[in-house]
């Protein structure tokens, strides 16, 4: 009796097994047919769409909108893919897994471990030859095709999602990304004065912190420029925000040199990452006839950054009650403060980011269909409905993929929580520092191309910030020369029995006899004391700026509570002289001011005197030309340095500042479509990151080399800044214009 029962089920099961392969042929047979038809279906219905609606033609294929029997991309040949969500679909379940979010069934794709041509046709063959070179060519040259139909169809997608809410709101959270950028490069700048006296700053140390944020920066930019074409735009751009803001809020608290100059160097890692995703992302949400003008229009952010720290500058820093101190080890002043609010826009960019989408051509470029899918739908959906269309219907079912050829490790989900992100860091570590991607960039396609770009962003930077920064440094020149100009001397004067309890200011006192005189809380700037005598004199509670006492003689002295340092003291003598209850520290000089709040109305206006180029090349970017607005302002900045050997005063310095700061912004923004557009979505911000990069370093030699003929000449400056504006300009034009054509 059980034998008889065991055979009945084992016949039942080999029955139930011979009826699934039969129902499993005869639906492949069918499948073909209905393939056939679907494709002579879908290519007159696409065609049709094309012209009732005037779309640009599209490279996927066609099928790609509701109305359509299925989706273009059916044949096993088109190289679609689909989510990580989806993936491992069993043939057998009646229902999709993308259906409960709405999402259309895509029935293409390509199998499992194949690259999705004619190469992964042969079953097992064909696998096990993909790792082959020729296997590899073969896949390479199938992906590129991929990414050429998907470019074309992404343009027509954007066309019907059109521009509106979705955009302006992704605008302005951007704008407050590249906007901490701009903050970030006027912070030390500001408060350098300030902290060089409270942390007792050497003048290499000084200009170490002044450089230390380039290096950030350009380390930050080639970083998280590759990372972001391995692991998202939106993603990449919130860390590297939260490591600036992190950052920024200690250095504001940290009383030591060293960890203010690490702080700010990792803020500045942080914030180096902007500029290279900010553009980047936005781009890819920019419909062909709009992407000039508003990247341009983006840039405006970064002159209102630098308008928005010259502001909180001019307000905070010199308000010195803004300081609070514990003892004499911690002290908080008004610079810190300064310090902490110049994070705010960081901070800001992070939690509007948080709640907007990833770009969705990342999510294509990398396989993932579904989620690409769903952005592009709220993009149209959101866009309808401040258009007052809310019943428009998002017509697209399917999108052409690309699918990632060298994946993030997939751990699975019994392997602990830690150890997973542990192994997908150092897989994703390996891929970026493999370089493959930032290599790429000087494939023979794109070599050309690359050692231009890099020519142009260097020539241009290396003017730019060397120009920028020597601008401040021949005010200051100039105001020093003239602050000596006004100085008084006073030689073999004797005091006798006189209180000095008021300023003293740009004064030298030469061979000098000062006997039983009083110094009392007063303040000493600019004052030298040469080859005099201080008998039985008193200082009490003394602040001094640039003060010095070369090849005197103090005798029974008594100093008491004042900042007056051994190094104070030049070759002089102390002869029963004593100090008590010295200040420790530095202090901040109380005395400047005036020279500071200069400092601040300058960058202020440098950084609104951009403004009329940024309108001008916003509205003319998409008429004239991304080469001929990027030459023509190197060209036209190149003239304006040779006005700059008019400039004798101080007036005539700040004007010609404005001058050349709102001419070459125009070159600036067409440089950033440029490279932009210039390159795949796989390797656009990796390569956009690296010539940031290029950039910052430029820039750290311009500073340096310009700064150093500060007082000698002004004549060498000017032909080096026109020299390299001049052959940026040539170079220019040699590049491949990019108007009018869909984003790679």
């Amino acid at each position: 009796m059980e034998d008889g029962y065991q055979n009945r089920t084992a016949f039942i099961k080999g029955a139930k097994d011979i009826a699934k392969e039969v129902k499993r042929q005869a639906s492949k047979k069918v499948g073909r047919g209905v393939d056939r038809v679907t494709d002579e279906y879908s290519m007159r219905s696409y065609s049709r769409f094309e012209e009732d609606d005037d779309y640009p033609p599209n490279g996927g294929g066609g099928g790609y909108y509701r109305g359509d029997s299925q989706a273009g991309g059916a044949d096993e040949e088109d190289g679609g893919g689909h989510s990580d969500s989806t993936e491992g679909h069993d043939e057998d379940d009646e229902i999709y897994e993308g259906e409960y979010q709405g999402i259309p069934r895509a029935e293409s794709g390509v199998k499992e471990g194949l690259a999705g041509g004619p190469s992964s046709v042969g079953g097992a063959g064909g696998a096990q030859g993909f790792g082959d070179a020729t296997g590899a060519v073969a896949a390479e040259a199938e992906r590129r095709k991929d990414q050429e139909e998907l470019a074309q169809q992404y343009e027509t997608i954007l066309q019907e999602c059109g521009h509106g809410k979705f955009q302006w709101t992704l605008y302005f959270v951007l704008g407050l990304a590249l906007m901490a950028d701009g903050v970030e490069i006027f912070v030390v700048g500001f408060v350098l004065p300030s902290a060089e006296k409270d942390m007792c700053l050497s003048e290499p140390n000084k200009s170490m912190l002044g450089l230390i944020v380039y290096l950030g920066m350009m380390v930050g930019a080639f970083l998280w420029g590759a990372l972001a074409d391995r692991i998202g735009r939106r993603q990449s751009l919130l860390i590297s925000l939260s490591i600036n803001s992190v950052f920024s809020f200690f250095s504001s608290f940290v009383q030591g040199y060293s960890t203010f100059l690490f702080c700010r160097l990792l803020s500045g890692v942080g914030i180096g990452g902007s500029i290279p995703i900010v553009f980047s992302y936005y781009s890819e949400f920019l419909a062909q006839e709009k992407r000039g003008e508003h990247l341009s229009w983006l840039c405006m952010f970064w002159m209102i950054g630098g308008i928005y720290a010259s502001a909180m500058a001019w307000a905070i820093i010199p308000h010195y009650g803004w300081s609070f101190q514990m003892g004499s080890a911690y002290q908080f002043h008004s610079w810190r403060v300064f310090v902490l609010v110049c994070a705010l826009p960081s901070v800001a960019a992070i939690i509007a980011l948080s709640a907007m989408p990833e770009s969705p051509r990342f999510y294509l470029e990398n396989g993932k269909h579904d989620e690409g899918w769903m952005i592009l739908k709220q993009v149209h959906d959101t866009n309808m409905r401040a258009k007052g269309f809310p019943e428009k219907v998002f017509s697209v079912t399917t999108i052409k993929t690309v699918k990632q050829m060298d994946e993030l490790v997939d751990t699975g989900t019994d392997t602990p929580v830690w150890r997973r992100y542990k192994l997908k860091i150092m897989s994703l570590t390996q891929q970026v520092s493999q370089g493959n991607n930032f290599l790429a960039c000087f494939n023979p396609e794109y070599k050309r191309t690359t050692f231009m770009l890099m020519a142009v962003w260097f020539t241009m930077s290396f003017s730019y910030y060397g120009l920028t920064v020597w601008f401040p440094d021949m005010i200051k020149y100039i105001e020093k020369q003239e602050y000596e100009s006004k100085t008084k001397t006073f030689t073999k004067e004797r005091v006798e029995h006189v209180t000095f309890n008021f300023t003293l200011e740009n004064q030298v006192h030469r061979e000098g006899q000062y006997f039983n005189d009083k110094f009392l809380n007063l303040k000493m700037k600019s004052m030298v004391f040469e080859d005099s005598i201080f008998e039985e004199c008193y200082f009490e509670d003394i602040t001094s700026t640039n003060t010095f006492f070369r090849n005197c003689t103090f005798i029974a002295t008594l100093f008491y509570n004042t900042d007056l340092f051994k190094y104070r003291f030049v070759n002089s003598k102390l002869v029963n002289s004593t100090f008590l209850h010295n200040k420790e520290g530095c202090m901040l000089d109380f005395s400047d001011d005036n020279n500071a709040y200069m400092i601040y109305f300058v960058s202020f206006l440098g950084s609104l005197a951009v403004l009329p180029g940024n309108i001008v090349s916003a509205l003319l970017m998409d008429k004239i030309g991304r080469l001929r607005m990027l030459a023509g302002s190197s060209v036209i900045s190149c003239v304006s340095c040779f006005f700059l050997m008019f400039g004798s005063n101080e007036s005539g310095m700040i004007a010609l500042l404005c001058l050349f700061g709102g001419i070459s912004i125009a070159s600036w923004n067409a440089l950033d479509v440029l490279t932009v557009e210039l390159y795949p979505s796989d390797k656009r911000t990796t390569a956009f990151g690296f010539l940031n990069a290029l950039c910052k370093l430029a820039a750290v030699l311009g500073i340096s080399i310009f700064q150093s003929f500060v007082g000698i000449t002004k004549a060498v400056p000017i032909l080096f800044a026109a020299g390299a504006l001049a052959a940026g300009s040539f170079l220019a034009t040699k590049l491949p214009e990019t108007q009018g054509r869909v984003l790679q």
